[in-house]
C-alpha cells in the first residue's frame, strides 16, 4: 500500500504510474530475446523497436482514459500538451541496446512532474520483475518477486574508494571530450562497472552502488530517477551540481559523495 497521508490527486497519479510502468514493462517481454527482432536506427542513430512504440503507445492509452488532462512527453512519440499541471516523462525501454542484445539490464521508466517541479517516478526493470518507485516526500520502494516491499535506501558509511561506480558505456565520456573524469573516477573507485542506463540509478537508490554517472541524458532518462535517488536519501545533479533533468547529464551518488565525485567530474 501507498502512504495513506500523500494527498489524493497526487497518490492516484503515482499508483496508475507504478501499475502502468509493470503493464508496458511486461508489453516489451513480448519481443525480448526474440529472434529477427526489426530495430530501426533514428535520426540520431539511436535504436528503437516496436516493443519501445507499443510500449508508450500503452502508457500513452491508459493517461488519456485516466488522467486526460494531463500532459506527456515521451522519448518516441514526443509531447501532447495538458492543462492540469501535471506532466508524464516516459522511457518505455531506457536501454534499448541493452534490450536488442537480450540483456535484462533495460527499464521502463515514468516519471511525474508537477508545474515542472518532479514529484513521482517509477523505474521498472522487466527482466528481473525488479521495481523501485517513489513520490517526494514519502519515500522510496524497492520490490522484487519472493521478498516484502521496502523502503529504499543508499548506501551510507563507505568511501569512494570503497564503493561501486557505475555508468551506461565508456566512451561517451571521450565523446565529450571528459575522458579524463571517467580516468579518475575508475581510478579513486574500489569496483567500476557498465551496469547503467537507469539500473545504475536503481543500484544507487537500494545501497548497491555508490555512483551512477551519464555523461549524456534526455529529460526521459532521468525524470523517474531524480525523485527515487532523492527519497532514497540520496542526491542526483548535473555535473554542474544543479538540481535538474534537463542539465544533458546526471551524476547520482549516495549524497555523501556527491562533492568528491563533481570535483573529479570537472
Amino acid at each position: 500500500m501507498l502512504p495513506a497521508t500523500f494527498t489524493q490527486s497526487h497518490q492516484g497519479r503515482w499508483e496508475a504510474a507504478v501499475e502502468w510502468a509493470r503493464k508496458a514493462g511486461r508489453k516489451t517481454l513480448e519481443y525480448f530475446q526474440v529472434d529477427n527482432l526489426e530495430v530501426v536506427r533514428k535520426s540520431d542513430a539511436s535504436p528503437v523497436t516496436i516493443a519501445d512504440q507499443q510500449a508508450e503507445q500503452l502508457i500513452r492509452s491508459e493517461l488519456a482514459k485516466h488522467f486526460p488532462q494531463d500532459g506527456i512527453l515521451g522519448e518516441e512519440f514526443g509531447t501532447t500538451e495538458g492543462e492540469s499541471g501535471y506532466q508524464w516523462i516516459v522511457d518505455p525501454i531506457d536501454g534499448t541496446k541493452s534490450f536488442i542484445y537480450g540483456v535484462p539490464l533495460y527499464s521502463t521508466l515514468i516519471g511525474l512532474m508537477f508545474e515542472d517541479q518532479p514529484v513521482a517516478g517509477v523505474i521498472y526493470i522487466p527482466g528481473m520483475d525488479e521495481l523501485i518507485h517513489a513520490s517526494m516526500g514519502q519515500g522510496a520502494y524497492h520490490e522484487v518477486p519472493g521478498r516484502p516491499i521496502r523502503r529504499a535506501q543508499v548506501a551510507r558509511g563507505r568511501s569512494l574508494q570503497e564503493g561501486l561506480f557505475v555508468t551506461s558505456q565508456v566512451d561517451t565520456f571521450d565523446k565529450r571530450g571528459s575522458t579524463s573524469a571517467f580516468t579518475s573516477l575508475q581510478a579513486r573507485a574500489y569496483v567500476t562497472r557498465t551496469w547503467g542506463d537507469a539500473y545504475g540509478y536503481l543500484l544507487v537508490a537500494t545501497g548497491r552502488a555508490e555512483v551512477m554517472v551519464d555523461p549524456k541524458v534526455s529529460p526521459w532518462d532521468v525524470a523517474a530517477v531524480l525523485p527515487v535517488i532523492e527519497e532514497a536519501g540520496g542526491r542526483f545533479t548535473d555535473w554542474k551540481g544543479n538540481r535538474t533533468i534537463h542539465g544533458g547529464d546526471g551524476v547520482a551518488t549516495n549524497g555523501a559523495l556527491h562533492s568528491e565525485v563533481l570535483e573529479l567530474l570537472k
